[in-house]
């Protein structure tokens, strides 16, 4: 494989609670960054330690928000070019070399790229055939793109300029067990429309009739589920159930305000 020591850049990542993934997601990096930052909010299952016998720097920062935080995590990196991973998500050699190959003579020409992040199901080791989950950008310049200042949005603000989409995978390791899934489901769910824009109950009641059905044909065949067999269908039927879970709570904030007490922090900071 083709590498280039210490590349120029600074990878960051968002943690609470994730003992149990941090050396794999450090170690798929750490042989060629520049930097592995790790922004704990809390942990109490000692993550920050495991982080830090990995070769990360370790920097609490009690939880703002999704996007507050990743801009936090920027503000700490002492490189312009960062690459933002979560806690969940391992390189692949593939990607690792492809993006060691863009600094080799000088910077990446564009101010973004995207990375293509693809589930792992519970006890499997890579995503699934053709699988298309999620093309987001995660390596950019912060000098020209920042993480949006949002409470549930972790999105990467380009300004309007061209992003690039890299070959390599990102492999997702979403959930430990279907269980894990399921919870972390209800949880993201029940977080975003917390801190959601106020809808109309007309326009909910109409999207809790769909969003379900809908949902589950944009997981098994948009983002190509079906080609993971019965554990696709398990995967697309609780992606299903977050969105619909989200709106029914949404729902219900927009009829009873006064009565819902909004979740400060999600239990899970894994994306759904």
């Amino acid at each position: 494989m083709f590498t280039v020591p210490h590349v120029p850049l600074s990878c960051f990542i968002i943690a609470k609670n994730e003992a149990d993934r941090l050396d794999r997601t450090i170690g798929a990096v750490r042989d060629w960054v520049d930097e592995v930052i790790v922004i704990d909010s809390g942990s109490t299952d000692g993550s920050q330690t495991v982080a830090g016998n990995a070769g990360a720097r370790v920097i609490f920062n009690a939880w703002p928000g999704f996007g507050q935080q990743k801009r936090f995590g920027e503000a700490q990196c002492r490189n312009d070019w960062l690459l933002n991973l979560d806690a969940d998500e391992v390189v692949s050699p593939g990607l690792a070399a492809e993006i060691q190959k863009m600094f080799v003579n000088a910077e990446p020409a564009l101010a973004a790229y995207s990375l293509r992040i693809n589930d792992v199901y519970p006890g499997c080791r890579r995503p699934r055939l053709w699988a298309r989950d999620f093309i987001v950008p995660r390596l950019y310049d912060r000098r020209r793109a920042r993480f949006k200042d949002s409470p549930i949005h972790d999105s990467v603000d380009a300004a309007g300029q061209s992003i690039g989409t890299l070959k390599g995978e990102v492999y997702h390791f979403s959930a430990r067990t279907y269980d894990d899934q399921i919870q972390k489901a209800v949880e993201r769910a029940r977080y975003n429309a917390d801190h959601s824009k106020l809808k109309s109950v007309a326009t909910l009641r109409l999207r809790l009739v769909f969003e379900f059905p809908l949902a589950f044909l944009k997981y098994y065949l948009v983002r190509r589920h079906f080609t993971g067999g019965l554990k696709g269908f398990v995967a697309s039927m609780i992606g299903a159930y977050s969105r619909f879970s989200r709106i029914a709570r949404m729902l219900e904030i927009a009829e009873r305000p006064d009565s819902i007490k909004p979740q400060a922090e999600p239990l899970n900071l894994r994306k759904q």
